[in-house]
Order: C-alpha cells, then structure tokens, then sequence
C-alpha cells in the first residue's frame, strides 16, 4: 500500500465558527487533516505558518518545531480592530519527514475590539411605549457612499431587543434572533456583517432595521413571569462603515439623523407568539425609494449600554431545514391541525397565504395530541400562538421574532393543505461533528430524538425545553448532557460564551452560588439562589467537559475564579466538610416514583447525592489546578478530596461495600466516580447493582443524577448485558417507552405521557427536555466505541463492547485532528470485525471486546485498521429478571 502525505483539510481560529468579525487580537490556530486510509502512522513534527496582513505588501513566514497542530499560538503581531489577515499553513511529518501542501488561505477579520471604536449612539421610538408586549420599531436612514471604488464595507449593529437589518431592500444576513441571549448588564453581543454587495455605488442607499423586544424586554419566567428585567425599551445600535483606498470612512451610524416608524408587527413576545397585522404595512418601508417617509418620526438617543460589547465565538440562530407537514387533521370539534411528523423548534411559514382584507387566521403551536385535540395544558400560561392579519393581497409569511417549540399546529380562519404550509427548524448553527448508528432501529430512534432535541434546546443558550413559559439556561441540564452535547456537534463557542455569563452573574454574588438559570431571570421571591449540587457544580464540570473534548486549557484558565468561587466560597458545609445535610437538595430530580406534583421526591437521599458529586469535583478541580499551574491550589485540593472521600467512606460505605441508600443511583455515582478504594468493595457494589437492575425488571429507577451514569456503572463492573437489557425495555419507565409512543424527542419525565395517551397530570411535563437523554453518551463510548484518552481526542480509546441484541455500530466524530471512524459487526454470534479509520496526527488504544483490560490491547497511528476476533456477543443474553418465585418473569423488550 502506497503512503501518501495527508491534506490539510480546514483552518479555523479560536473557537470561532468562521474567522469572520472575531473579538480576539490574536487568534490561535487549528487545522485539522483529510482522513485517508492510506496515510499510515503520520505524525507531525513541525509546521509552517503564513501570514499575510491585509494592510502589508509582504507575508510573514514562521516556522515551529511542534507535533501541535490545535490552538497553536498566533506567530504574528496582533490585529487591531477590523483588522484583517490571510493565513496558511503546511505541516511535515511521516517516518520519512516530508511535508504537506499548503492548506487554502483563510482569512480572519477582527471586529470591534474597544468600545471607543463605536461612534454609534443608542436609538429607540420617539415616545416611550406604554406598559408591553412592547410593539417592535422599525428605523430608517438613507446615505451617499464616498467617491471612489469601494473595497469592502461592514455593518456592525446590536440591539437592546433583537433586529433583521436591510439595506435597499434587501435582507442583511440570514441570523434569526440576532443578537441572541446574554446577560445583558454585563454582556451584549454585536453581529458583524459583509454587506458590500447590497450598496449601490453612485446612488444613495437605505439601511432599515427592524427591532422586537426579544428577550431584552419581554416576559421571561414561569408563573406568569416578569417583563423589563433588562430595560422597558427597545433600542438600536448600528454603524456602517466603507473602505476605499483612501481608508475607512463611516457613511452611516445610528444617532438622532435617523426616522423611526411603528412596525405592522403588533407584538412578538418569546412566549406567546407574534401578532402581525398587513393592515398597518406600509410597502417598501426598506428600501431606498419610500414614499411615506414623511410620516415617520424622529428617533431619541438613550444612554450606550453600560455592558462590554462582545464579538461572540458561538455561531448565530438560523433557519437550518425545513419540514413538510405529513397530514392534516380534523379533531372531534372540527379543529384543523397540521402534523409536521416531527417534535420541532422554529416557526411556520404560509409561502402563499391568500386570504380576504380583515381576515385574521389563527395558529396554535404545541407538542402532542390528547383527546385528538391539541394538547396545550403543558404551555402552561404560554399562548404560543400567531395571528395574521391580511391586507387582501398574497403574502409570504412567517413569525419574524418569535419561535414555538411544536409538532403539531392548529390553524382556524384558514385551510391548510400539505403543500401550503411548511416548519422551518431553528437553533444555534453548531457544527455537526459526530453521528451514531446501529443495526437496532428503535435505539437508532433513541438517538436521533436526543438530536433532535439538543437541536431545539441550543436556541442561543443551552434551554431545558422550547415550549412552555420557560426556555430558561438551567445549569443541571447542561451539566448532565454536555458529554453527549459536544459529540453531537462543536459546542465549544456557545457553551464557551455561556460560561462567562454564567461566571460573571455567579460572582456577583458574595458567596458565589450560581443562580439556578443562566441568564438569571427567575425571582428569588419564587425562586431563591441557594447553593445545589449538580445545578451549582456545573461551574467546574462543564469546562473540564469541554476539556475533554477540544483540549483547550484557556477555558479552564478563565473559568478558574468561577470554579474556586463555588467550591470555596459557595458550597455549604457540615462539620465534616462534606454538605450540611440541613439544606434541601434537588438530588435525583425527577426519579421515576416522584409524584407528578413532587419532582424532587427521590429514593436516593439528596445529602448522598450532593456528597457523591462533592468529593468528584473536588478531584476534578485539583487535576484543573495542576494542569493550569496553580500548584498551591493543586495540593490543597487533592489533600481536600482524600479527606472528603475517606469521610465519605465512613458516612455512607459499609466495609463490605454496602451502600446507605442502596439505589441504583447512589451506586452508580460511587462506582462512576471511584469513591471506593477497596477492590472488593467494587465488586460488591456492582453486584448491588447488577442485582437491584434485575430486581427492577430493567426498568429505568433513576432521575438526573443517576441517569447517565447507571449503563456507565454496570458496564464498569462487568454487566454489560444488563445495560444494554435495560437499554432495550420498552415498559414504561425507560429510554424505549417513549418511542413506542410516538415520541420524535426526549421527554422531561419518563412518563409525560401516559399510556393511555394522557398528558402528565403532573404541572412540569415538556416533549422536548435533552437531559435523559444522556444515555447516548454510553452509546457513544461503548457501543460504538469511542471516547477520548487525551483531552481534545489526539489519543483516542477504541473499545466497543457488542451485546443486546445490537449486531452493529458505527461512529463516526470528526475531531481536532480529522474525522475518526469506527465499525463494528458481529456475525453468527460470535465472529467480531472492526474496522477504524484514525485521523492524521492521532493515535488510537484498541481494546477488543475479546480482551480483558487496556494491558491488552494496541496502539495505532493514523490510517485504515480492521481487526478480527472472536467474541460470543450473545452471551448471558437475554438476562433475566429477579422475582419471586411465586411470580413469572414478564420480559418486555426490542
């Protein structure tokens, strides 16, 4: 077989999602390399960086002895604001040191790196509006272009609310709700745009914007919820500037020169939908030719922002697919409801809506069916419904500041068909970096309902449900499911940028607990911050998961005063130094035996809980300590979790290895979180487990703590049959349940639906909650396969364990390296072959499941591999439940 040197594949910077409008002067680079087959065992030894500054006649030449080839350092000076570079890169490597071609040049273009650099002023209505929903506002400003050939021209803008900029007409980008949701008193994000080809040399020029309330100013909350948490008005913040060869001359800013107009969009609230009358439109509003202008008033200037104007690193909110409804219904009270087939987060689009001057048609979104009627009693106090009115003439609309978390629609006034009405899908368009599939369809469904609803929860922050009278960032979610978040895609901007809002508000706070939602909205009348585990330990967690899987120790070095904060300052202590056991704890949130009405009301003590993720996290943050440095904080934290862990021991550990509590849940987390030192103590434990699961007739037995660490514990211990059994019950509950019901998404309770088709009675009940659906982390890892033996994936552990009745899998993940690839099939029960392409610059631990231990297995290095052996995948299959004898075993699984 020839070897070939590898291609460069892509260049980035930071954690960028383009280069484009980047709020970092000296950006670090990656490159990842094209997988080939052929390219065996490449590592790279060093590398070359070009760079060539847009204001320079010359590039600039580095070259670095390193196996790097993610976040490396920028070589050069820094950028100022809008400054602009090209860069290249060409790696050596191979056993015969060689080097690759040159990658294709990449351009980075920085943003507005000082406040100083904006001359924009803030600008909102003439008169202040009365009490909300707020009516958006739409601003004018006409403009002549300097003389001469223009070379570029950008626009930069924010809101206090969110916008949809033109310019002669035309639509500024494709972002939906720019500028997205920050903690807007300490960040505000701006968006940088190329509009260069919308402006018309020699002619004057309009640019137009529209602004709504967004999540600035609108009611945010559950109970009815509060407005103005932020501000009570809209306000627009827009400077467009142009280069020529003579420099960059600003030809349009946001001040007192610019007209204002009330929009036809009545209203446009998150929660409950926009009101849109063509009634009160006025036709060409954006464009430059308008010839009511006259009737619009002046603007008023209000104070700049006190927050930092940030470039953001996460990419903006777009319309990513759109879905074709699958039937119309009509329901026992002659409703007509549109099913889209699909559990969903976005807005509905009528491309062709044709109806009589005055009419109003009516459109209800919500997620399921009871009864056959729409369900909506899960929206609690959310409307969740746009009205149009029409003007007489077709029109092409769509909600232009809201989104619905929905399947299924219900339109009065008008008569949908199949072909008149279509969903588009919006959230945050991550990169998609990793998929997963398997010879078992419904665990294939499995994993594509947690997609689908990581899809409608990364709607500019990471949300617990799209739906209701909520879509707030709380951090136990996002705790539990970033493993399985940052395989699906590249979370490492969004969660990244989330982080700081999230250290910034928790260190407000004297004791710095972090509040329970982030932005924190929620009253602390209804709602007060008081120190959680697993909520609170998100702090230091979720950066060490980030960590993992992008290698990038910035985060760790800025979230640092964060994590210390909350263990040192926040965390409330008994005598022992473990949690004062008075505090109330969340715990194993939404165990399957809590009531409806209690949530919280878990077998597993919260104490326990909260004790288990203590002694976890303290670990974690002396290895952060020492990775970063800080080696004082490094010994006082390891000594902490010695002692924390021996005193956890006596509290809750008989010699034997007997557990206080004895849930699944408490031993999954001692045994995840090795708080054993015993090894026999293990093997107890996990017969507890194995024995308790049997007990349970595999039915699920755990909430969000345990979760997704109980396929993690059993497989740990030796019982991987037993996972992939309760993996594969489908009685209610577990992970199959839902699908046997119809479900598209993860639900918030096990049971949000009953099996007679009722809703919850229970007064939290979502369709659409990502954080039980953390399992497909385990699938990841060791049904596929694949998990990270470095951080950032440049070592890579390769260890699928086949059972069930799973007879093949794949993953597929493209890393910081390039894409990695792992296959594996079982046929006759017994004959193993994998197969595994492993990306340039890598290395990869094969462990196959007829080996015993990592001593076993081998490395490789970049390249094709496949493998053969011998393994009885169907042993110990189907295992059997425990009862008594007087009962038979009932087994209900797929």
């Amino acid at each position: 077989m020839a070897l070939t040197q590898p291609k460069i594949d892509s260049l980035s910077f930071e954690q960028h999602s383009t280069g484009f409008g980047i709020g970092i002067s000296s950006p670090r680079i990656s490159w990842t390399f094209a997988t080939d087959e052929n390219t065996r065992d490449w590592e790279q030894t060093e590398y070359d960086i070009e760079i060539a500054h847009d204001k320079s006649f010359k590039s600039e030449s580095y070259h670095v002895i390193s196996s790097d080839s993610v976040l490396v350092p920028w070589p050069s000076h820094p950028l100022e604001s809008r400054g602009i570079a090209h860069v290249r890169v060409r790696s050596y490597g191979g056993l015969v040191p060689a080097s690759t071609e040159w990658s294709r040049w990449m351009t980075v273009e920085c943003g507005l790196l000082d406040k100083q650099d904006w001359t924009a002023r803030a600008i909102t209505g003439e008169a202040k509006q009365p009490e909300g929903p707020l009516r958006p506002i739409r601003f004018r400003k006409t403009f002549s272009l300097p003389h001469g050939p223009m070379q570029r021209a950008r626009l930069y803008i924010t809101s206090l609310g969110v916008f949809q900029a033109y310019i002669n007409g035309a639509p500024v980008g494709d972002h939906f709700m720019a500028p997205g949701w920050t903690s807007y008193h300490h960040r505000l994000n701006y968006e940088v745009f190329d509009v260069s080809s919308l402006l018309r040399q020699g002619e004057s020029n309009t640019i137009a914007v529209e602004v709504a309330e967004g999540w600035y100013a609108t009611r945010l909350g559950f109970l009815g919820g509060r407005r103005y948490l932020y501000g009570d008005e809209m306000a627009l913040i827009a400077q467009l500037e142009v280069e020529s060869a003579t420099g960059i001359e600003l030809v349009a800013a946001s001040d007192s020169t610019w007209k204002s107009h009330k929009s036809a969009i009545i209203s446009s609230e998150i929660y409950d939908g926009e009101i849109y009358n063509a009634l009160e439109e006025q036709a060409g509003w954006n464009r430059h030719t308008f010839a009511l202008e006259s009737s619009w008033t002046s603007v008023r200037e209000i104070e700049f922002p006190k927050a930092e104007l940030v470039a953001p690193n996460a990419p903006p909110v777009r319309v990513t697919e759109t879905v074709k409804p699958i039937q119309i219904i009509t329901t026992p009270s002659q409703k007509k409801i549109v099913d889209f087939g699909q559990n969903l987060v976005g807005r509905v689009r009528i491309p062709s809506l044709n109806i009589g001057s005055g009419d109003t048609i009516v459109l209800t979104h919500a997620e399921v069916l009871e009864d056959q009627e729409l369900g909506t009693r899960p929206l609690r106090v959310a409307k969740c419904t746009d009205k149009v009115t029409s003007a007489g003439e077709e029109m092409d609309w769509a909600p232009q500041f809201s989104f619905h978390g929905f399947r299924y629609v219900q339109v009065e006034h008008w008569d949908p068909t199949l072909d008149n009405i279509v969903a588009e899908v919006m959230h945050t368009d991550l990169t998609r970096t990793g998929w997963f599939n398997c010879s078992h369809p419904m665990i294939n469904q499995l994993h594509k309902n947690a997609t689908w609803s990581m899809r409608g929860n990364f709607l500019s922050i990471p949300t617990d449900c799209p739906q209701r009278d909520e879509r707030l960032g709380w951090t136990g979610d996002i705790q539990v499911f970033a493993p399985s978040a940052s395989f699906l895609y590249n979370t490492s901007g969004m969660l990244g940028d989330w982080l700081k809002d999230l250290a910034l508000e928790q260190l407000e706070n004297a004791n710095a607990i972090p509040p329970f939602v982030v932005p924190s909205v929620i009253s602390e009348e209804l709602w007060p911050i008081f120190p959680q585990a697993i909520w609170d330990d998100v702090t230091i967690l979720l950066p060490w998961t980030l960590y993992q899987n992008y290698g990038d120790l910035d985060i760790l070095r800025r979230q640092y005063p964060s994590m210390t904060g909350w263990l040192d300052r926040g965390v409330q202590r008994g005598p022992d130094r473990l949690w004062d056991d008075s505090l109330f704890q969340l715990g194993d949130w939404l165990d399957p035996t809590a009531p409806p009405d209690q949530p919280g009301n878990a077998r597993t003590d919260g104490t326990l809980v909260a004790d288990a993720y203590l002694v976890h996290v303290t670990k974690v943050l002396g290895e952060i300590s020492a990775l970063i440095g800080e080696s004082t904080d490094a010994a006082r934290y390891n000594s902490e979790y010695r002692k924390l862990k021996l005193r956890f021991q006596e509290k809750y550990v008989s010699p034997e290895g007997w557990l206080v509590g004895d849930t699944q849940t408490a031993l999954a987390l001692v045994l995840v979180f090795d708080l054993f030192d015993n090894p026999n103590q293990v093997v107890a434990a996990g017969t507890r487990l194995a024995r308790s699961v049997r007990k349970s007739k595999f039915q699920v037995s755990t909430g969000f703590a345990g979760t997704p660490l109980i396929t993690h514990a059993l497989t740990k211990t030796g019982y991987p049959q037993l996972a992939y059994r309760m993996l594969q019950e489908k009685n209610c509950p577990s992970w199959m349940y839902p699908i046997t019901m119809g479900a598209t998404t993860i639900w918030e309770r096990w049971d949000s639906m009953l099996p007679d088709g009722s809703i919850n009675p229970g007064e939290m009940t979502s369709f659409n909650h990502y954080a039980l659906g953390s399992i497909i982390n385990w699938l990841h890892k060791t049904v596929a396969g694949v998990s990270p033996l470095e951080p950032g994936w440049r070592h890579i552990l390769v260890q699928p364990m086949p059972g069930g009745t799973v007879t093949s899998a794949e993953a597929i993940y493209e890393t910081s390296y390039g894409r990695l690839e792992c296959r594996w099939e079982v046929k006759d029960g017994c004959a193993f072959h994998l197969e595994v392409i492993i990306p340039p610059n890598s290395k990869a631990r094969v462990i196959l499941p007829s080996q015993s231990g990592e001593e076993d297995g081998q490395w490789i290095g970049s390249g094709k591999y496949e493998f053969t052996t011998t393994f009885q995948s169907q042993a110990d299959w189907p295992p059997k439940a425990l009862l008594p004898p007087m009962f038979e075993s009932e087994d209900s699984f797929v």
